[in-house]
């Protein structure tokens, strides 16, 4: 009896390990449909996925397959703007795109070049702070900012980029006088227009006007940059400086708080809709409970969709702060929502809080602050990363990691700076190429010579260097 039922066991053991290997029906579906399925999963499970068989683990190393992966998570310009960047250069091996996404999620570190320096034949931007630096149409454009002596500068750059990122760039004046010079503006890509608003000149008047800028490449001229005033009817924003704004989509930019009338610091938000050929705009007020309070030299930076994060800046005290804030807009209903994280946990023990720095969205969807100013004004030249899925996470399956007082944790990452070493600086310029792999600073202010009766010495820059953050594709 005993001898019948092993024999039964063993035949049932051997006839579901048959079933198993042979006749679940997730091994009999085709690759493209478990393809599917696996870009349904975060990533953490699709390993988990390839160790339960041979056939799956050939099919989640896939190249295709990773490809898809970054395409998903990083979104189809950033895919189609390393390809390019590859190919242009000649790459000779093929883009490992698993490796890729390893490197990104595994970033500690970036690589600063030097690609400015001094040459007799070059005529080079002045030194300034407070100015615009944005990638267009393959190149650099930087416009206005302030500079020795509190004047305003009014002049546009071009530095055209291609495919070489490291080499040393050349700058091109394009045109003076339009827009009028001003410093603490902001300026956004839009497809493949610039959109301007605001900032102060040297008479301490503020501005509420709204430019559109395009670059062109003539055969004859060579690069061209062209501005024109944007008719945004009779509502903009009260007039003010030392704002933060950046783009939402391909038709909105937002702007929040900056130095109004009189020295007063703002806490508003204002949403532009532009119409599709960029020839007119409609600016509204988004009055939302709560919002952030009052500042000026912070950072807006879009995270994807229509998700906006707020960091930093210089309150109604003149206290520096750290506070983290996201902002999601819909046409139906806008909110603010504050991001308490624990700051005993931001590693190094280095300050965190800081006025004057930038933040840009870089390649895997995080924001990579640099430099900026704290209280005492120490400027700083440090990197760090703000992982954005853990503040928009909503995955069960996932949790976002909390303390015990339900702060969020480890979502900041310093990062290592090797290579050449820039000063410390504050109110510089930065932005990314199309894939986010290369960040471009410009400018700013630096420490300076310590003068009688002042804390700290201070003057203004201007030196172009290069953060890499992948260095092999």
């Amino acid at each position: 009896m005993a001898e019948t039922s092993t024999r039964s066991s063993g035949a049932a053991t051997t006839t579901s390990s048959s079933y198993s290997a042979s006749g679940s029906p997730i091994t009999q579906m085709a690759q493209d449909h478990i393809f599917s399925i696996l870009l349904l999963l975060p990533t953490d499970s699709i390993i988990s996925f390839s160790m339960t068989c041979s056939r799956f683990r050939s099919l989640t190393f896939s190249e295709s397959l990773w490809e898809a992966i970054c395409r998903r998570d990083w979104g189809p310009t950033t895919v189609d703007a390393l390809k390019f960047s590859a190919e242009a250069t000649n790459c000779q091996q093929q883009l490992s795109w698993m490796r890729l996404y390893k490197q990104v999620c595994q970033l500690d570190s970036v690589s600063c070049h030097r690609l400015s320096g001094p040459d007799a034949g070059m005529v080079l931007p002045k030194p300034r702070a407070s100015l615009s630096l944005n990638f267009v149409s393959d190149c650099l454009v930087l416009f206005g900012g302030g500079s020795e002596g509190g004047r305003h500068i009014d002049d546009t750059w071009v530095a055209y980029i291609g495919n070489d990122f490291r080499r040393m760039l050349r700058w091109e004046k394009i045109t003076s006088g339009i827009p009028s010079g001003r410093f603490g503006h902001t300026c956004v890509v839009i497809g493949n227009h610039l959109v301007l608003f605001g900032g102060i000149n040297d008479d301490g008047i503020r501005h509420n006007d709204t430019w559109v800028g395009q670059v062109a490449l003539n055969e004859t001229l060579g690069f061209t940059v062209s501005w024109r005033l944007l008719d945004v009817g009779s509502v903009a924003p009260p007039p003010r400086g030392a704002h933060a704004g950046c783009c939402i989509g391909n038709n909105r930019m937002v702007i929040h708080g900056g130095i109004g009338l009189y020295g007063l610091r703002l806490g508003d938000t204002w949403m532009l809709d532009l119409s599709e050929n960029l020839c007119f705009g409609t600016w509204h007020e988004v009055v939302t409970h709560p919002s952030p309070p009052a500042r000026s030299g912070h950072t807006l930076t879009c995270i994807g969709g229509s998700r906006t994060v707020l960091f930093g800046g210089r309150g109604l005290s003149y206290n520096v702060l750290n506070d983290l804030w996201l902002f999601e807009f819909s046409e139906v209903y806008s909110k603010w929502v504050q991001i308490l994280y624990e700051l005993k946990n931001v590693p190094g023990g280095i300050s965190l809080p800081r006025v004057g720095h930038s933040a840009t969205l870089i390649l895997g969807g995080r924001v990579l602050i640099y430099g900026g100013e704290d209280s005492q004004r120490h400027r700083k030249d440090d990197f760090w990363v703000l992982d954005t899925g853990a503040i928009t996470s909503v995955n069960p399956i996932n949790p976002i990691p909390l303390n015990s007082r339900g702060l969020l944790v480890n979502i900041w990452k310093r990062l290592n700076a090797e290579g050449y070493k820039p000063e410390c600086r504050s109110f510089h310029g930065a932005c990314t190429d199309r894939s986010g792999r290369f960040l471009f600073v410009f400018g700013g202010m630096v420490d300076g010579l310590i003068r009688p009766a002042e804390p700290a010495g201070m003057r203004f820059d201007a030196e172009l260097f290069l953060a890499e953050l992948v260095l092999q594709l």
